[in-house]
């Protein structure tokens, strides 16, 4: 019997024998398991993802309750969420604060990360950042208004604190 891809076999599939685990095919010549096809970073269960993909182009939004966003693209918005990926061929225009922010593209606007944010070479930040904790890989560049110390909630006490520091760079 010579096997058939379920894809031109109008969804029959004859090869699949219910005691294989997860129905896996079996190849007749090898008779070994082939596993099914697996996404390669698989989403926690119950988190929400987002992904604009290359040559898309997402403008005017506010992005809402996602916990990761992945940029491939363009986009321009503003956002709230635990983490952004930006890829080397993507960009972000506009407003964000984020938990952790990795930047392999570009983002220029106003970014605050409440914990780390992560330059690679390839990556450029521009506009009024703040930020927790901070690496930059030797290419990545970042200018505009930088500021140390973003937290999650301003803390509000009566006793007077020192001003943040701010660093100008170009």
């Amino acid at each position: 019997m010579a096997l058939q891809s379920p894809f031109f076999n109008n969804g029959k599939r004859e090869d699949v024998r219910p005691n294989t685990p997860n129905g896996a095919v079996l190849n007749a010549a090898a008779a070994a398991p082939i596993a099914p096809a697996v996404n390669s970073a698989p989403a926690q269960e119950g988190e929400a993802k987002l992904t604009v993909g290359p040559n898309i182009k997402l403008k005017g939004v506010e992005i809402t309750d996602c916990d990761t966003l992945v940029v491939e693209g363009s986009v321009e918005a503003t956002m709230d969420s635990r983490m952004i990926q930006i890829s080397e061929r993507g960009s972000f225009k506009g407003s964000a604060e984020i938990d952790v922010a990795e930047i392999r593209g570009s983002f220029d606007g106003n970014l605050t990360v409440r914990q780390k944010l992560v330059i690679y070479s390839t990556g450029k930040v521009t506009g009024r950042i703040r930020y927790g904790k901070v690496v930059i890989e030797e290419g990545g560049q970042l200018s505009g208004e930088i500021e140390f110390g973003a937290s999650a909630a301003p803390a509000t006490t009566s006793t007077a604190r020192p001003a943040t520091p701010k660093l100008q760079v170009a």
